[in-house]
């Protein structure tokens, strides 16, 4: 027969019995969060690169206000008359202020250039003729920014520049700003200068 066995525990080892099972659990929490804070880094990505999709969007769509600002101001190219009086309906204004800021300006009284495009997009633009007063851009009193040069080519280039108002000599720039509301809360905005 055989004796029984002896096992002989000092006190130094069992006061070490479970620790392991402690640091095996700390390890299992760490690598749990770190696979989902991966998780998540992976998530914000994919919409950051959505929010950026749709800020791409908007802002190519804000030609589209700043096209329909042109077709106006183009509308008149015969006479500069209607240019001189404000036509607010029209999103037109026959003077700036220096305080015009397209993040506090009042957009209800913009042109809406469309009102959606089938993609969640609202186009709107406001048009400033660049002059300090109403009424004609000769008037006394009156500071108008005009191009150095009245070439109708409207380009001090080699003969390719756009085409600006034939006949119309020291005729005014005018700013187009254009706003475009998107889809997700997305704005941007559009500013162009032409004459």
């Amino acid at each position: 027969m055989s004796a029984p066995v002896r096992v002989n525990v000092s006190p130094r080892h069992a006061a070490q019995r479970g620790v392991v099972l402690i640091v095996a659990l700390v390890v299992l929490v760490v690598m749990s969060l770190a696979g989902l804070m991966m998780f998540r880094s992976t998530g914000t990505g994919v919409e950051v690169a959505g929010n950026v999709g749709f800020k791409q969007n908007a802002t190519s769509l804000g030609d589209l206000g700043v096209e329909a600002g042109r077709a106006y101001i183009m509308s008149f190219t015969t006479s500069a008359i209607p240019l001189e009086t404000d036509s607010p309906g029209n999103g037109y204004y026959a003077s700036y202020t220096d305080t015009f800021n397209p993040l506090t300006f009042d957009w209800s009284a913009g042109r809406e250039a469309a009102a959606d495009d089938g993609t969640g997009n609202r186009v709107r633009y406001v048009i400033h003729r660049l002059c300090t007063l109403p009424g004609p851009s000769n008037a006394l009193g009156q500071h108008c920014a005009i191009p150095a040069s009245s070439s109708p080519l409207g380009s001090g280039g080699g003969g390719a520049g756009g085409a600006g108002f034939s006949g119309l000599a020291g005729q005014p720039y005018y700013r187009i700003t254009s706003r475009v509301d998107g889809p997700r809360n997305t704005v941007s905005f559009v500013q162009v200068i032409m004459f």
